[in-house]
């Protein structure tokens, strides 16, 4: 059996995955396997989702399911925007900071 997802308590990024990915609702619908208006009414709010469904988009949108519905990827000043602009070295970079920042002892 099947635990679903209530959509009206949590927000996700389903529909802003797809277009960052630029897919159409049909392109994805056939990449997961379901209706075009399936995915439509999931993207609503209108349709609760299962973890097969999170798990089959996250796949075909290549990222992970927690992404889908913790991280906007169309946000330009979300953290996570500015993390995949970086270089390699420039997340070491920043690691590197962070750790040095967390272990200073401040509070900011």
């Amino acid at each position: 059996m099947c635990q679903y997802v209530r959509m009206a308590a949590q927000r996700q990024y389903f529909k802003e995955w797809r277009k960052h990915r630029g897919l159409t609702q049909e392109q994805l619908a056939e990449r997961i396997g379901i209706a075009r208006s399936y995915l439509t009414k999931i993207e609503r709010g209108d349709r609760r989702y299962d973890q097969p469904f999170l798990e089959a988009a996250a796949d075909a949108l290549r990222c992970s399911p927690a992404d889908l519905i913790m991280r906007d990827p169309s946000d330009p000043e979300g953290i996570w925007s500015i993390w995949d602009g970086l270089s390699p070295i420039e997340r070491v970079r920043v690691v590197a900071v962070i750790k040095a920042m967390k272990g200073s002892g401040t509070d900011g």
